[in-house]
C-alpha cells in the first residue's frame, strides 16, 4: 500500500529513533533506536509521532502493516477494529489536553501481535505518561503486550474518571451561579455561557471516546487469540463495566450540560423582559403628564385656567397625580 508522509511538518529525522520496552527486574525498561529494534525482548514498540522509516521499521520487525495517520481517521468499524495475518488492530479516539479549555480528540491505533504490544500514535496523553511511570517500577504489569494493552486502558479509564468528577463539580458551580438570587449587576451570564459551553464540549469528547473505547473492548473481547490469558480477560470485563458506568454518567452529565444552557437562557430573557419593563412603565406614569402638557401647550385663546394666577400649578399638580394614577393600579394588580 504506498503511503504518504505520516511525521508532522517541521519535524525531520535522518535515522529512526525507536522506543521500546521490555520487562526488567524492577520493572518496565526503555531502549531507543537500534537496541529496540533488535532486541528480542521487547514487549511494546510505541510509536510517538513516527516517521516514516521508523513505521517501516517495526512493520518488518513485526511483520506487519500498521495504519496510516489518515486510516486511523475513518470512522467505519471494519477500519478501525480487524484482524489480520493473526493480529489485532484497534483504534480508538481518545480525548486529549483535558486540563484546558480547548480538549481534542486523537486516534491511537493498538495493536497486539503474538506477545507484543504496539502503539501509534500521534498525541502524548497524560495516561499514558503515568502508566508508563507505573509499569517502570512494578514488573508485574509488562510481562506480556497484552498486560499492558489492559494497564493502558486502565490508565485511560482512571482519567477520564477524574475528569467526569471535574466536570459534575464545574457543573454544580455553574448551577449556583444560574439560579443563586443576586443582584442583577453582580451577575455575568455571558460568563456562564462560556463555562456551560466549555463543559458541554468536554463531555461531549468523553462521552465520543467512552463509546469508541466500548467498541474496542467490545471486539477484543470476542477475539479467540490465545494471548488473551484470564487475567487479562477479567481486567477488560472491568473496564468494560467501568466505562458502561462512566457512560451512563456522562449521559446525566450531558443532559444537565442542556438543562443549565436552557436555563441560562431563560435567565438572560427574565432580566431583558424586566429591562424592558422598566422602560414600559416609565412610558406609561410618562404619559398622562405629557397629554396634560400638550394640552396646554396648544395655541388657542381659550383654555382651562389659562388666566388664572395659579393655573401653572394646578396643570402641574394634575400631571403629578395623573402619573400617580397608574403606578397604584400596576401596584394593586402587582404588576410591580
Amino acid at each position: 500500500m504506498p503511503r504518504g508522509p505520516v511525521s508532522p511538518p517541521g519535524r525531520c529525522r535522518a535515522q529512526p529513533v525507536l522506543t521500546a520496552y521490555v520487562p526488567g527486574p524492577q520493572g518496565l525498561a526503555r531502549l531507543e533506536g537500534d537496541n529496540g529494534a533488535a532486541s528480542q525482548d521487547v514487549v511494546w514498540f510505541d510509536l510517538l509521532e513516527p516517521t516514516e522509516a521508523e513505521t517501516r521499521l517495526v512493520e518488518e520487525r513485526l511483520g506487519i502493516e500498521l495504519p496510516t495517520r489518515e486510516e486511523m481517521r475513518e470512522i467505519e468499524a471494519s477500519n478501525r477494529f480487524y484482524e489480520e495475518g493473526g493480529a489485532l488492530y484497534m483504534t480508538a479516539t481518545i480525548v486529549t489536553k483535558l486540563d484546558t479549555d480547548l480538549p481534542e480528540s486523537a486516534q491511537v491505533t493498538f495493536v497486539l501481535t503474538g506477545s507484543r504490544l504496539v502503539t501509534n500514535r500521534y498525541v502524548d496523553p497524560l495516561p499514558f505518561r503515568r502508566f508508563i511511570a507505573y509499569a517502570e517500577r512494578h514488573p508485574a504489569v509488562c510481562s506480556s503486550g497484552a498486560l499492558l494493552f489492559a494497564g493502558l486502558l486502565e490508565s485511560i479509564i482512571n482519567r477520564i474518571a477524574d475528569v467526569i468528577e471535574r466536570a459534575a463539580y464545574d457543573l454544580d458551580g455553574i448551577s449556583q451561579d444560574v439560579f443563586a438570587r443576586r443582584r442583577r449587576a453582580e451577575r455575568d451570564f455571558r460568563r456562564v455561557l462560556e463555562r456551560v459551553g466549555q463543559s458541554g464540549e468536554l463531555i461531549s469528547k468523553i462521552h465520543e471516546c467512552l463509546v469508541s473505547l466500548g467498541r474496542l473492548l467490545a471486539f477484543v473481547q470476542q477475539s479467540p487469540n490465545h494471548h488473551l490469558t484470564q487475567e487479562v480477560r477479567s481486567r477488560l470485563r472491568t473496564v468494560t463495566r467501568d466505562i458502561a458506568a462512566l457512560s451512563d454518567h456522562s449521559t446525566f452529565l450531558g443532559n444537565k450540560v442542556t438543562f443549565l444552557l436552557e436555563a441560562t437562557l431563560g435567565m438572560i430573557n427574565i432580566d431583558q423582559n424586566d429591562i424592558l419593563k422598566i422602560f414600559s412603565f416609565v412610558t406609561v406614569f410618562l404619559l398622562p403628564p405629557s397629554v396634560i402638557a400638550a394640552f396646554y401647550g396648544m395655541n388657542f385663546q381659550h383654555l382651562p385656567w389659562l388666566r388664572e394666577p395659579w393655573g401653572p400649578w394646578a396643570a402641574l399638580a394634575a400631571m403629578i397625580a395623573s402619573s400617580f394614577v397608574p403606578y397604584l393600579i400596576f401596584k394593586r394588580r402587582r404588576w410591580l
